[in-house]
């Protein structure tokens, strides 16, 4: 009666360890996750400045525009006086729903892929999302998606659109841990 104790007890354990996920392979879903997320076409809203940047070269938005108290523009200029629904007819302004800065809590520039992870898990920074939230966001979003389909000469992030949703899940489905 003991061992089958014992086994049932060794049995539960693997199960509980198995649905946390494998922190190796999250974490190194996530390395993969943070190249598309230190793409210009991530880092340039998610700044830790008052203002948008745009390009691959990441300059200051043109038309000094400023971020505002609600990451969507001054009330003289908001973001979507210019950017609508979707590209422009000739691709040079870019548009998705919605389209907006991503809040100073949520600011990349400088930091690590662990770093970024821990600032991207963290619900007090984050909107208060969870793990599957994050996933919706990043898989679903329609200004997230818009980086694939940028316009007018516009790099594309290091992964396809796919593969980026592919890695985001299997960062999540682990543990969605973050690099050390």
């Amino acid at each position: 009666m003991k061992l089958q104790t014992v086994g049932m007890l060794l049995a539960a354990c693997m199960s509980s360890a198995m649905a946390a996920g494998d922190p190796s392979v999250s974490r190194q879903a996530f390395g993969e996750v943070a190249k598309v997320l230190q793409s210009p076409r991530c880092m340039n809203c998610h700044t830790i400045t008052d203002f948008p940047r745009q390009g691959d070269d990441r300059h200051p938005h043109a038309q000094l525009i400023k971020r505002g108290p609600d990451n969507m523009g001054t009330p003289s200029l908001m973001c979507m006086a210019c950017h609508q629904a979707a590209n422009s007819a000739d691709g040079l302004v870019p548009g998705a729903p919605n389209w907006h800065l991503a809040p100073l809590s949520m600011g990349w520039e400088g930091l690590s892929a662990g770093q970024m992870c821990r600032r991207l898990v963290d619900k007090t920074r984050n909107g208060n999302r969870d793990t599957p939230a994050l996933v919706a966001h990043m898989t679903a979003d329609p200004l997230v998606q818009w980086a694939w389909h940028p316009g007018a000469g516009r790099t594309l992030p290091p992964l396809s659109q796919q593969d980026f949703h592919e890695v985001v899940r299997r960062w999540a489905d682990n543990g969605a841990y973050c690099p050390r």
